[in-house]
């Protein structure tokens, strides 16, 4: 989504005439019967077709509704949306699982240190951030503002602070999955801090192994491990800080959280562990790893980058590997759209990528078709609702007249999607114009020109009320059967 590119057009011409040709062959033999055997996303066609619910079915079948409450706390909620099940997926080219999150965290507050078993693309939709992490084994901080994209490797210890007096923090993520996930949690969180709640990663071991690991007494071991801590997000409000010597790292200065980490993994040097709890444990921890590390590549900004394409009606933007090579890692593909009152996406297919996307503001219409040309989806969708587009399933989105509508998503590929438009200026269908096409149509070379010339804009349309020209119904149906 987002990048009009016709390079690699020519490729799929071909493919997609010799789709068309089979779609009317498949059609003529079905009407004489048989039809059995059905696989693949054929399988959701038949369920939308069969059903008794069926229009409901087609508001539904790509809006991703499963959504969990993996933590809540008086300091902030994490939820997460499901991607969809491993069936679905497998049944869709399988392409990657990625679920979405939803982070919400109160004024200066830290989600505790840990580490996943997938890989994350944060988008700061609202509010600053800092983050540390590990990358190539030393610790760095990066500051994160409205409209950053960051990634965060798999089994990357990290932490996450909402360092803004008066705002809440509001992050929405991909989370691509490194391995099946155990359990029915769709990724599984490990925390080096840690106490009572929630547990270290430490915790499992028995006392002796821990004691001759750490080289600590059992008391001072019990220390470490029973902290009594609200949640996996704390309070850090000057009235709520909890009793560790986390509270005033986070308000020194870069150079000095990095001096004091480096002192603190000085072992050979007494330690005053009194009152310290995870803290310590997470320094224990980090040890090999506490030097700054410059190199890091920083965020990139969505808000003040340049679209890719934009006219009167809209503009799109997507941001691959070439644009930002940390996406390489998870491959994914992170794209932003705004769409003016009414306006459109021109229908279009991904030809890499199954496409996830969010709203972000407004309110309009997802519609998504099956491959043998039949509805499978329109969806009336609002600000917070998530939705799926299948691999090469045609689609477009619709702003209601309402006002702007504007969202935001991930593909499953972090190379250029090459989004491959159905109609308008430059489409498949424009470059396959000729004796061909108006065959397959049942036009004549000049009625197929004439249709296809009555629309001269591209990628994103405007509404029906403003376009300079509109097809009457017999027109288009003619053009369709």
């Amino acid at each position: 989504m987002g990048k009009k590119n016709q390079a690699g057009m020519s490729n799929l011409l071909l493919a997609l005439l010799l789709v068309l040709v089979a779609y009317n062959c498949a059609a003529a033999a079905g009407a004489g019967g048989g039809g059995g055997g059905r696989r693949g996303h054929h399988q959701f066609e038949a369920e939308a077709v069969d059903s008794e619910g069926k229009d409901e079915q087609q508001q539904k079948l790509f809006m991703l509704q499963e959504e969990k409450e993996v933590v809540r706390t008086e300091a902030g909620v994490i939820k997460v949306v499901s991607g969809g099940s491993d069936r679905l997926m497998k049944s869709l080219q399988k392409q990657p699982l990625i679920d979405i999150g939803f982070i919400t965290m109160e004024p200066k507050s830290l989600l505790l240190p840990h580490y996943l078993d997938s890989t994350l693309v944060l988008f700061v939709r609202l509010g600053d951030a800092r983050i540390g992490h590990i990358y190539k084994d030393e610790l760095v901080e990066r500051d994160l503002k409205a409209g950053d994209i960051y990634t965060i490797e798999a089994g990357s210890a990290f932490y996450l602070v909402n360092t803004a007096g008066g705002q809440r923090l509001r992050i929405i993520c991909s989370i691509v999955r490194a391995s099946p996930t155990i359990g029915s949690n769709p990724f599984q969180p490990f925390f080096i801090g840690g106490g009572k709640h929630p547990a270290s990663v430490l915790a499992g071991f028995d006392f002796k192994t821990l004691s001759t690991a750490f080289n600590v007494s059992g008391r001072e071991l019990g220390e470490l491990l029973g902290a009594n801590l609200s949640g996996p997000i704390l309070p850090l409000s000057d009235s709520q800080r909890p009793a560790n010597a986390w509270s005033g790292f986070l308000d020194l200065k870069k150079e000095e959280r990095v001096a004091l980490l480096k002192r603190a993994a000085d072992f050979e040097a007494p330690v005053d562990r009194e009152g310290e709890g995870w803290t310590w444990l997470f320094r224990k921890l980090m040890s090999p790893l506490m030097s700054s590390n410059d190199d890091a590549t920083d965020p990139y900004n969505l808000y003040e980058s340049k679209p890719d394409f934009s006219n009167d009606y809209g503009w799109s933007m997507a941001v691959d590997e070439n644009d930002y090579s940390p996406l390489k890692l998870p491959d994914v593909t992170v794209y932003l759209v705004n769409l003016t009152a009414g306006s459109m996406m021109a229908p279009h297919i991904n030809p890499r990528a199954t496409e996830y996307g969010v709203v972000l503001r407004g309110t309009g219409e997802v519609q998504v078709v099956f491959p043998n040309g039949t509805l499978a989806m329109k969806a009336e969708v609002k600000e917070g609702d998530v939705f799926l587009v299948p691999r090469f399933f045609p689609f477009c989105q619709i702003a209601s007249l309402n006002g702007p509508f504007e969202f935001f998503g991930f593909t499953t590929s972090a190379r250029d999607n090459q989004p491959q438009f159905l109609v308008g200026e430059g489409s498949v269908m424009q470059l396959l114009r000729g004796r061909e096409l108006a065959k397959a149509l049942g036009l004549s070379e000049k009625r197929l020109g004439e249709l296809l010339d009555a629309q001269s804009l591209s990628t994103i349309l405007p509404s029906a009320k403003a376009a300079p020209r509109r097809l009457e119904e017999g027109e288009v149906l003619r053009m369709m059967i």
